[in-house]
């Protein structure tokens, strides 16, 4: 949903493919069966210093296959043929997966550092107890703006999108969910909603915000903000991250009626068969020094309290990462809907699209 596709990654494991189809694994550098972790990630979303770090270690070999939406890693594994051991679902997906029996549930006694996270972060309405998964990052939905054309006290609503000095100067996040859901939240809806008349509302407000769209993009959106070719976006809070580290004159806003907290999932697929190297990975990841080295270099926020705390003051103190608990308090996290829902939401912000 989040991240640059590392098409290196998908090529390794593609070419392995069929050694682990058959489940004999490549006896080559010293791998065995035993000694090899398969996990499917989205792409750039882990510092490959960790991945290095990690096999060293413990001389478990890690191959990485990456994928670029909840769907199509969702297919991936619904389909079988595979031996992912560990995958990254966002939080209505680790729902998805749960009813469609395609997870493990988590062997807590093998488990190390469940103390480090926050129970801020724990049991989510996706995974009440997380019998299935454990936090990996977490972020919000906001506005990326550009100070040297907007000032902050326009966008500090989701409404002042609309506004019509902004004509042709807003790009968007290719998201169906979640231009949909800060257009709900604009008119004082759930992200949720499954309210047929909600729903219409929402598309035909979109549509209004159609003059204002320069572009609907994905990852190029970081390219063109981090370029000054938009005053706007919209985006997530480590997109925005990484377009702030590229140009000091954006800024990362979350609109005060609320927005989108999402959560992203270390979880066991059914297809998982190297379960000694499962625990020791997830532990590993766990540990303070390991999850705040990962959280410095993908740039989104880390529920592991104890990694926080070895953070730089800097990002720890940046309200637009780490938001207060007001902020907090205002914040949604996305439910799986039915899939007659998902086809509804899709269609009609396909319907907005149209319009651009």
């Amino acid at each position: 949903m989040k991240r640059l596709l590392m098409v290196a990654g998908a090529i390794i494991l593609i070419c392995l493919g069929l050694a682990y189809g058959s489940n004999e694994l490549q006896k080559s550098a010293g791998d065995t069966g035993s000694k090899v972790l398969n996990l499917y990630n989205w792409g750039d979303y882990i510092d490959p210093a960790l991945i290095s770090k990690f096999q060293k270690e413990t001389g478990y070999h890690v191959n990485v296959e990456t994928f670029d939406s909840n769907e199509a890693m969702y297919t991936k594994v619904q389909q079988g043929g595979t031996n992912y051991d560990i995958t990254v679902p966002s939080d209505y997906m680790v729902g998805k997966m749960k009813e469609s029996h395609l997870l493990l549930p988590l062997n807590k006694t093998r488990l190390t550092g469940m103390d480090n996270y926050g129970q801020a972060y724990l049991n989510k309405s996706f995974d009440r107890g997380n019998k299935y998964s454990l936090p990996y990052f977490w972020g919000t939905l906001g506005i990326i703006y550009n100070d040297k054309y907007v000032k902050p006290c326009e966008v500090q609503h989701w409404n002042q999108l609309w506004n019509k000095k902004f004509k042709n100067q807003l790009m968007l996040i290719d998201s169906a969910r979640d231009i949909m859901g800060m257009t709900l939240i604009s008119q004082g809806h759930s992200v949720n909603t499954t309210n047929n008349q909600e729903l219409l509302a929402a598309k035909k407000k979109l549509i209004r915000l159609a003059p204002n769209v320069k572009a609907v993009v994905a990852d190029e959106i970081k390219m063109y903000m981090a370029d000054g070719e938009a005053p706007l976006a919209v985006d997530w809070s480590g997109e925005a991250a990484e377009m702030m580290s590229q140009n000091s004159h954006l800024h990362y806003i979350v609109p005060t009626e609320g927005s989108n907290m999402w959560f992203d999932n270390l979880v066991i697929p059914k297809t998982a068969k190297h379960f000694t190297a499962i625990y020791k990975f997830l532990n590993f990841m766990s540990r303070p020094e390991n999850a705040a080295q990962n959280a410095e270099y993908i740039g989104y926020s880390t529920p592991n309290t104890a990694a926080y705390k070895l953070l730089p003051k800097s990002i720890r103190d940046d309200k637009q990462f780490y938001p207060d608990q007001q902020v907090i308090k205002r914040l949604q996290v996305y439910k799986n809907l039915s899939q007659q829902k998902v086809e509804q939401y899709n269609d009609l912000y396909l319907e907005f699209k149209m319009h651009h």
